[in-house]
């Protein structure tokens, strides 16, 4: 039997949403999350796949992550009740920090989000994050898809284009381009094998917005119709150029590091005009006034205040990415004392 929990708790169970047609890569995504070395052993994963768990035994095993399965139906609809009882009873007996969510592949994000509102669930629990994992095979093919194709994107704060490497090589920064002109508050980052850094997936979204968010389908009519909306090496320290980056497949990582002041007002300029395939950089940059930490993924950039170093040191993760003229530029900010 269920018992609702008695009083607010101190901390709430973190929820994270995973959501993608059948075959995108939302397992394969499971599956890399519970094999890192984070500690997911306060964790639930709670599957609903019409009978098919989708997950590999063994590794759950190896996570210390208990797992729930709602079968024979589909968590926004049928067995949306059944959702919101196995949440209560997830909290009443784990305590867990986070839940894993792995929707059904037919599953609307929108009608999940609403169920996740009930009262009593969000004393103890809250949505951190909707991460939609897209077979860029399936946007080139986006006209034939239905309403539910493009809920499960506009509902997302997370993006994940994953099996770029099935791609023309020469599409991706298209398919990034056109991502970001019709969803430009939505992160987009391509993947192989839905292949990501934990900081992107842990980060939180904006909570409010996107209890408040619901589908328009202008996404939809704008797609059909193929309209798209317009929406100097210094003296200072050493710079680590493309020559030092590291390749797999397209994907590019590089690095630069410098002890001298950065104008500001140059270096949001250089943020501001980075290309949709360049699609992570984080570090410590500084400035004249203050050192930030700068936490820039696909498209969207947070700034906090850092106490280390008072130093720039950024690392750069993008597909096929010009690293020298990208470094080029951001040298350009420096000042030159």
């Amino acid at each position: 039997m269920n018992h609702e929990p008695d009083s607010i708790p101190d901390e709430k169970a973190l929820i994270l949403l995973l959501a993608g047609f059948l075959g995108s890569g939302k397992t394969t995504l499971l599956k890399r999350i519970l094999s890192w070395e984070t500690d997911l052993s306060d964790s639930v994963v709670l599957v609903n796949e019409f009978g098919d768990i989708g997950i590999d035994g063994a590794l759950l095993k190896d996570s210390g992550s208990d797992v729930i399965e709602l079968t024979s139906g589909c968590i926004c609809c049928t067995l949306s009740a059944d959702l919101q009882r196995s949440l209560k009873d997830i909290w009443n007996r784990f305590r867990p920090k986070r839940i894993f969510i792995e929707s059904s592949g037919v599953a609307d994000p929108a009608a999940i989000v609403t169920a996740l509102r009930e009262p009593l669930l969000m004393r103890s629990m809250r949505l951190s994050k909707v991460i939609t994992v897209l077979d860029a095979d399936f946007w080139e093919a986006r006209e034939v898809f239905g309403p539910l194709f493009y809920s499960q994107l506009e509902m997302a704060d997370l993006i994940l284009l994953n099996k770029i490497d099935t791609q023309e090589k020469e599409k991706i920064p298209q398919y990034l381009k056109e991502m970001h002109e019709v969803l430009p508050d939505t992160q987009v980052v391509p993947t192989i094998r839905c292949n990501i850094d934990p900081d992107t997936l842990w980060t939180d979204a904006d909570v409010q917005k996107r209890f408040e968010r619901k589908p328009t389908h202008v996404f939809k009519e704008i797609l059909l119709e193929g309209e798209v909306p317009h929406g100097s090496d210094g003296p200072h320290g050493h710079h680590e150029d493309d020559r030092n980056d590291e390749h797999t497949g397209n994907f590019v990582t590089f690095s630069f590091q410098d002890r001298g002041e950065m104008d500001e007002s140059c270096f949001k300029q250089f943020v501001a005009a980075l290309p949709w395939e360049l699609f992570r950089m984080k570090g410590p940059v500084r400035f004249k006034e203050n050192t930030m930490l700068i936490n820039f993924v696909g498209g969207r950039s947070e700034w906090v205040p850092w106490e280390g170093d008072e130093e720039t040191r950024l690392a750069f993760i993008g597909w096929d990415v010009d690293a020298a003229a990208t470094l080029k530029k951001l040298k350009e900010c420096l000042i030159d004392l």
